[in-house]
């Protein structure tokens, strides 16, 4: 299932974001399987105590400016382009910035890494938010129609990231994911940091809607693993894969296995309207990255929620 012939023998990868929340768990997983990793990050929501204590050379520079990416790329193999503006809700709030960082940053780093010879470079997508409002299970043959500008800044990654392939023969992979939770996860504001934080603090959890809208939760090193397989498996250059747990969770039922793992069964919800941009429902199968990756996930929803609140206590609250 692997061809590193695309990757070089010195296996020396770029980690866009590599500050972020998934980053810091990536680059753990890349050096512990061999990797030599460099990692550029603007530190907008990266931290780069994230990085503290690891074999990493750092990059402080912002992935729209070419002279920046065309640097970083130097002596580099494979790139893991995680740098985005991951928020549905920003997105909604400022679109023109959301477009910026994801359509024109990514593009930058495509043609950056077409240009300095890159052998791989896995894009991190998106399911739901790029497929929109679809009936679940949606897969890589259900048609994109993002209610969001993230959404569709993500679909313009994909679209150019296969241009690149066809065009230049960049080996792209995208990947799109499912709702990613676990440790370095702190300064995120997705539900389960809200929801952890109001557990703690005695504050009720806030559901927006009536409690009913769904995602799919895939723990971080999950999709770590899947991001890795996109690296170095023998797939075709512009490929697109649904990382996800192809489980189906309402906000209710996230809410209730937050107040399970905590010990707060009892703990109060408050439900205000639905935001505006937000899918409903959206779960994905995994069934073509199960077969072409050898992707499948290993955590359940209560112990990667177990282990994400055992960090959190740590390190955050």
């Amino acid at each position: 299932m692997t061809d590193n012939s695309g990757v070089g023998a010195g296996r020396r990868i770029l980690v866009t974001g590599g500050a972020g929340f998934i980053g810091a768990n990536l680059v753990r997983r890349l050096l512990g399987d061999g990797w030599s990793v460099r990692v550029v990050d603007l530190l907008v929501t990266g931290r780069k105590e994230y990085l503290d204590g690891l074999d990493v050379e750092f990059v402080a520079g912002d992935i729209r400016t070419p002279e920046v990416v065309a640097d970083a790329l130097t002596g580099i193999d494979a790139v893991a382009h995680l740098a985005a503006s991951g928020s549905v809700v920003q997105s909604v709030a400022d679109p023109a910035a959301n477009f910026s960082t994801n359509a024109i940053g990514t593009f930058t780093v495509l043609d950056q890494a077409r240009r300095a010879g890159v052998g791989r470079l896995v894009f991190s997508s998106t399911g739901g938010a790029l497929i929109g409002d679809a009936t679940p299970p949606v897969d890589e043959r259900s048609v994109p129609r993002p209610i969001s500008p993230y959404g569709a800044s993500k679909m313009v990654g994909e679209a150019y990231g296969h241009a690149f392939a066809k065009s230049y023969g960049l080996h792209t992979v995208s990947t799109r994911f499912a709702n990613v939770y676990g440790p370095y996860s702190g300064h995120k504001g997705g539900a389960i940091t809200v929801f952890f934080k109001a557990l703690h603090s005695g504050e009720p959890l806030v559901i927006y809607g009536d409690g009913k809208a769904s995602r799919d939760y895939l723990y971080v090193d999950d999709i770590c693993a899947g991001i890795q397989l996109g690296l170095t498996a023998d797939v075709p250059a512009g490929s697109v894969y649904h990382l996800a747990s192809g489980v189906e969770t309402t906000v209710t039922q996230l809410a209730d296995a937050c107040r399970r793992v905590v010990g707060k069964p009892d703990h109060p919800i408050e439900f205000r309207p639905p935001r505006p941009g937000e899918v409903n429902r959206n779960f994905a199968s995994y069934d073509l990255a199960k077969a072409e990756l050898g992707f499948s996930p290993t955590v359940e929803l209560d112990e990667g929620l177990a282990r994400t609140w055992d960090w959190y206590l740590a390190h955050v609250l």
